[in-house]
């Protein structure tokens, strides 16, 4: 194609896909929120939400035959395939611990895979044949975590995440896959620098890869000679900018990246590797993210997330505009290891969710434009019917900045303000509440429970001027956003304003301590979990690459300590009304046990109603079966006491 019609197409494509952004949300008037009448409405079983597998982590067999994924159709998350075809899958690998990230080797003959024990998050990297069989432990070391495995195009090495438990830096490691020996790649010496792994050149002499700062606010794309370890920078920049990128095409000239270089916003971009020069793609202030090239030719995929909503897409490098894929509305994305394309580059590997459907695989075929679902993964008698469904709605806090969150309402629910209500606060902080099948808000929320999810000042998907609008302000201003949370459902008309809760896990736990201790009278109850109370003692116990992660948030904890006392949930939560039920895994490294034993003595001293549970073998979050269901039963027995029934 001729360079003056190229650019045509791709004007074109910036057009149609530039059109609207985070400025253009209208807020919400919470009277136009309703309860939708349902006759059969009941409480969703519990056991029916947590029997619904998750699925996901697809790999093609080299021959396009076949699809290994991690699904938890056991309890535990193992590796399972399927045929390409459709038919009842094949459980390849048991575990009680969880297994992810399967990708075959280029003869077909193996499949490597990361596996942690107890979720202490110290992964190394097993293989099993492909046919099924004994599996082989190919890093064996305890304190060192292997994660990825991306075969050179000859299949004789494996580029994999490397990161020693002492080491605050992941980095790009070659395993030899005949002799197992490991050979560091990148050698990183900053402590504030994280490697990422992209693709292998053709000839197998150079992988591409992503250099990111920990606080995810400026990344550089490199060229790195697998023989010296010498790197070249792509995207060489001045400032604070993100460049990712994520798929190199077949012939090895351009590489696929996301950038927030225009305006803060993430765009999809082509790089010219000889040139190191950008052509956008898109042009839009909502979260575009690049996907893969296809094995042949220029076809590549992209995703485009709306205010939690996600649309995939599918374009080409030298010609024509790019079109949507289509699904209905929720979470739609390419999913594949290391691509979503199947080896003849005819069929993409897609995940589909929503708040009333859970994340199962299709596959589209791309002369059809037709999907077929591969996987089912809910119980039969979950019926979407009966899943109150999400909304999505715009507010103001406290200072004039607009704010998006998912509600839920239950059904039948009477517009007479005497309803419990609950607020949600994500993980991260560097995270985003999309509109996903969230089994825990589908479990209160048909208990007659109104919930939101507020996306507050610090989340992603908005710019990076919002993501960093909680900069040495934890629990500041991002707190008030979800306390504007609880204000807008009592608005509704629906919520009690004395039986309203609060539950999140991570920073959303963190969050939870934070509400009850520094705006008490807000809160009626609460449930955190592995949440925290301290950020000097958690300098002291975390992980070394999260002890990176949150001096990129509040500064250097000497020169800045005020900043950290005043963020700090220890001196506010003597202060709590709400009781409160801390739930934490034994082998946590991201916020250890020893936070939320302080969060239980803190409260006990304060004469507070407060009570813990402790899950061994399990670290931040709870993957096992039986954990999650304990978990939510315990969570809606909370707020089943104290907020609809309190005690006098």
């Amino acid at each position: 194609m001729k360079p003056w019609r190229l650019f045509l197409t791709l004007l074109a494509a910036v057009t149609l896909l530039g059109s609207s952004g985070p400025d253009e949300r209208q807020v919400t008037n919470p009277k136009s929120i309703q309860s939708a009448t349902n006759p059969g409405a009941k409480a969703i079983p519990i056991d029916e939400l947590f029997f619904t597998r998750n699925v996901g982590g697809p790999s093609w067999s080299p021959d396009g035959a076949e699809i290994v994924f991690t699904t938890n159709l056991t309890g535990r998350d193992n590796l399972w395939k399927v045929s390409a075809s459709g038919g009842w899958p094949i459980q390849l690998s048991q575990s009680d611990d969880r297994e992810y990230g399967a990708v075959w080797s280029p003869d077909g003959k193996a499949i490597v895979y990361s596996s942690d024990l107890g979720g202490q998050e110290y992964f190394d990297l097993f293989a099993i044949p492909g046919t099924g069989g004994e599996t082989v432990n190919l890093t064996r070391t305890k304190d060192i975590s292997e994660t990825g495995g991306n075969f050179s195009p000859d299949g004789s090495t494996l580029a994999i995440s490397y990161k020693p438990k002492t080491s605050p830096t992941p980095d790009i490691a070659l395993l030899d896959w005949r002799t197992h020996a490991v050979r560091n790649l990148t050698a990183e010496k900053a402590k504030d620098q994280l490697w990422g792994f992209v693709a292998w050149s053709p000839d197998g002499k150079s992988i591409y890869a992503n250099r990111t700062f920990v606080g995810f606010t400026d990344s550089a794309v490199y060229r790195v000679d697998v023989a010296s370890g010498q790197r070249e920078n792509l995207t060489p920049h001045q400032g604070q900018v993100l460049y990712f990128a994520s798929s190199l095409s077949a012939d090895g000239r351009t590489l696929l990246v996301t950038s927030n270089e225009k305006g803060g916003f993430n765009n999809v971009a082509l790089l010219d590797v000889a040139t190191k020069k950008l052509t956008w793609v898109t042009d839009t202030k909502w979260d575009a993210s690049a996907g893969n090239f296809a094995p042949q030719g220029g076809k590549f995929t992209f995703v485009i997330n709306e205010d939690g909503r996600t649309d995939a897409y599918l374009a080409n490098r030298d010609s024509g505009q790019p079109e949507k894929i289509a699904f209905p509305a929720g979470l739609t994305f390419p999913d594949g290891n290391p691509t979503p394309f199947s080896p003849a580059g005819d069929r993409l590997l897609m995940s589909h969710q929503s708040a009333k459907r859970p994340a199962d695989l299709w596959i589209y075929d791309l002369e059809s434009r037709k999907a077929r679902q591969l996987t089912y993964s809910a119980i039969a008698g979950l019926d979407p019917a009966n899943i109150p469904q999400s909304e999505l709605v715009h507010y103001k806090t406290f200072d004039g900045k607009v704010i998006s969150a998912f509600v839920w309402v239950p059904f039948n629910l009477q517009r007479d303000g005497s309803n419990p209500g609950i607020v949600l606060p994500h993980g991260g902080p560097t995270g985003q509440t999309v509109d996903y099948f969230n089994r825990e808000v589908a479990a209160l929320a048909s208990r007659g429970y109104v919930c939101i999810a507020p996306n507050v000042r610090g989340s992603t998907g908005y710019g990076m001027d919002f993501q960093r609008a909680n900069h040495q302000d934890l629990g500041g201003g991002d707190l008030q956003d979800e306390v504007h949370a609880a204000r807008f459902l009592v608005d509704t008309g629906y919520v009690d304003a004395k039986k309203i809760g609060i539950t999140g896990g991570s920073y959303g736990g963190y969050m939870t301590l934070m509400a009850i201790g520094k705006t008490p009278d807000v809160w009626a109850a609460a449930v955190e979990e592995y949440g925290i109370i301290n950020w000097f003692t958690m300098l002291q116990h975390e992980d070394p690459l999260l002890q990176e992660y949150e001096k990129s948030l509040l500064g250097d904890p000497v020169k800045d300590r005020k900043v950290y006392e005043d963020a700090s949930p220890i001196q506010y939560l003597p202060h709590a009304k709400a009781p409160l039920l801390v739930l934490q895994g034994d082998n946590d490294i991201r916020v250890p046990k020893e936070e939320a034993e302080q969060v239980v003595a803190t409260l006990k001293a304060a004469g507070g109603i407060v009570e813990a549970h402790y899950y061994p073998n399990e670290g931040h979050g709870f993957s096992k079966r039986e954990n999650q269901i304990d978990a939510i039963q315990r969570t809606i027995a909370w707020f089943d006491r104290y907020l609809k029934n309190p005690p006098h």
